[in-house]
């Protein structure tokens, strides 16, 4: 069972996500909080495979809430939002959230989120992900954070790197760069213990974050 804990400060939407996720045979909603505060204690009392995080909420932000359940290493993070172009979501992908989704997704889709965080996966739209960086990374044109973190990547290891910021799936990333998709999996996995990542989110935002991917370039 995957258990969920849902973070919410409209009670309309606790409901509404509870009914979805109830319906399914291998998710457990073990716990509901209405603000981020709450959601801390409740991830580190019952310590769910994964958050479902609002964003926007009264006494702690989804953002805090966010940093301090991963810190803690008590849950996963699954950020959900109203509109994509969120500064909240940036702050929450900056501090360890494993993707995120906008609330009036389709439930199939709520769910298949749901499995693939809990499963180690992110949960990456290519093109909401790459409207939210260009809106907020590097707005200015110049990286924010130091290019020379990627040093330790081989040439290989970056082609990849900007393929994965582009929002490529690994077969996608295979047939780009005519390898296996097996090759391609190996690389991804060094390239996220090169640099201490947890996921292929951390990854996009590092990617745009030290220029190798620029905003609105494809």
């Amino acid at each position: 069972m995957i258990r969920v804990v849902i973070v919410d400060d409209q009670e309309l939407m606790r409901v509404g996500f509870r009914m979805v996720l109830g319906a399914q045979s291998d998710l457990d909603v073990v716990g509901e909080a209405g603000d981020g505060a709450q959601a801390v204690r409740m991830a580190d009392e019952l310590r769910p495979d994964v958050v479902l995080m609002d964003v926007r909420m009264p006494v702690l932000d989804g953002v805090e809430a966010t940093k301090r359940i991963v810190a803690a290493g008590t849950a996963r993070v699954l950020v959900m939002t109203t509109f994509d172009l969120d500064e909240y979501v940036y702050a929450a992908l900056q501090g360890g959230a494993s993707g995120f989704l906008l609330k009036d997704t389709q439930p199939d889709h709520l769910v298949a989120a749901l499995r693939s965080v809990a499963a180690g996966d992110a949960v990456v739209s290519p093109s909401v992900t790459r409207r939210l960086l260009d809106r907020f990374v590097g707005a200015g044109g110049s990286p924010v954070r130091d290019a020379g973190e990627l040093e330790v990547l081989t040439d290989r290891e970056r082609e990849v790197l900007v393929l994965i910021a582009k929002g490529l799936s690994n077969l996608e990333i295979a047939e780009a760069l005519f390898l296996s998709e097996a090759t391609v999996k190996t690389h991804v996995g060094r390239i996220l213990a090169k640099l201490d990542l947890r996921d292929r989110v951390q990854a996009v935002v590092l990617a745009y974050e030290t220029g190798l991917a620029r905003p609105g370039l494809d």
